[in-house]
């Protein structure tokens, strides 16, 4: 607990995200329960506990629409499962939490209320005032590492969504549509989608 003489004003600018935040002693990297309660988004990385400030409006509309987008697509098929609400995931020793993702059901197996220990076929990010392409960039390179089949980085201010795979990437704007996927199938969608709430 701070105290107030240990409180410190500092402009957003002076600052870069994420933020390293002090370890809690009791801390389980992969018990939700042990986590401490903060106003914001927390990924363990690294061997350091990761602190993003809460999203603006333009991430949290353009989250809601993708997360939208995949969930709608999963209505008759009960194979799949999404994630969203920051999707957390226990990769390799480290956890952290999507946007939103996409399992196959078989994989994860039965509900535990802990993060996920298996990698999603999707996993999506979207940028905002903390996190831009070059931030998520690293994120899917860092999903690519630990099995992710796919990473969607969803670009609001270009109203674009940069499509990474292992053995390349792909771009695409307003009027074009995300390329199959061939362990999704039927998921491809209209970029357009992405943005209704913004647009």
């Amino acid at each position: 607990m701070l105290r107030e003489e240990d409180h410190v004003d500092l402009p957003r600018s002076a600052v870069r995200f994420p933020l390293e935040l002090v370890t809690p002693a009791g801390l389980d990297p992969d018990d939700p329960a042990t986590w401490p309660s903060v106003n914001g988004r927390l990924e363990y990385v690294g061997g350091k506990l990761l602190f993003m400030p809460p999203c603006a409006d333009t991430q949290q509309y353009v989250a809601a629409d993708a997360s939208f987008v995949l969930r709608a697509w999963t209505e008759g098929r009960d194979d799949f499962l999404v994630g969203t609400n920051e999707a957390g995931m226990r990769l390799g020793g480290e956890t952290r939490g999507a946007d939103a993702a996409v399992w196959r059901r078989a994989d994860v197996g039965s509900v535990t209320g802990r993060f996920q220990r298996v990698p999603p076929l999707l996993a999506v990010e979207v940028a905002g005032q903390d996190e831009g392409e070059t931030e998520l960039r690293i994120k899917a390179s860092w999903y690519l590492e630990h099995g992710v089949r796919v990473v969607w980085l969803v670009l609001p201010d270009v109203r674009e969504v940069v499509v990474v795979r292992p053995d390349g990437e792909s771009r695409h704007g307003l009027g074009g549509r995300l390329p199959a996927i061939d362990e999704l199938p039927g998921l491809e969608p209209p970029v357009d989608r992405f943005f209704k709430q913004i647009v």
